[in-house]
Order: structure tokens, then sequence, then C-alpha cells
């Protein structure tokens, strides 16, 4: 079994939220060996940002499956998608 990496595009609720703190409470919410490659801020439109956030996950069926429920659980978000998934 390998790992995965997958790119995840988190829109936050508005401009107003905190983008620091939104990527803390994310980190906070990864499930059980899945880590944080890195963050990545992309302006969307109108004043607002989206987080692009890489994880690196085991190769198991469900995919990113409990990474986006986790994320999409988090106070601020307003959605969640993945963008790119490849194995490592």
């Amino acid at each position: 079994m390998g790992e995965v990496a997958a790119m995840i595009r988190v829109m936050p609720e508005g401009v107003d939220t905190d983008l620091a703190k939104l990527q803390e409470r994310l980190e906070r919410s990864l499930p059980e060996g899945v880590r944080v490659h890195g963050f990545k801020v992309e302006p969307v439109a109108f004043g607002i940002k989206a987080l692009m956030v890489t994880v690196i996950l085991p190769d198991t069926e469900g995919g990113t499956d409990a990474v986006e429920a986790a994320f999409s659980e988090v106070e601020g978000v307003e959605s969640v998608q993945v963008v790119e998934v490849g194995l490592i």
C-alpha cells in the first residue's frame, strides 16, 4: 500500500474569514494517518481567497472521503473540493 497526495480547495465562508485560524482548524481536523504537506492561498474573485491544501494520505479504499468530510465540518468552511490526486 502506497501513499497519495491530494490537493484540496477549501473555500471560506466569506472575505472576513481569518485564513490563518482556518488553516489551524483544518490541521487539527485531519483524520489519523493524514498529514499536511502544504498550504497555499489562491485568489478567487471579489477579494475571496481559497486555501489550497495538499495532504498526504494512505492509498486506501475511500480515498479522500474522510478528509473531505473532516474539512467540511470545520468552522468557517463554505465548501471543499478535491482538485487533484496522484500516487507518490
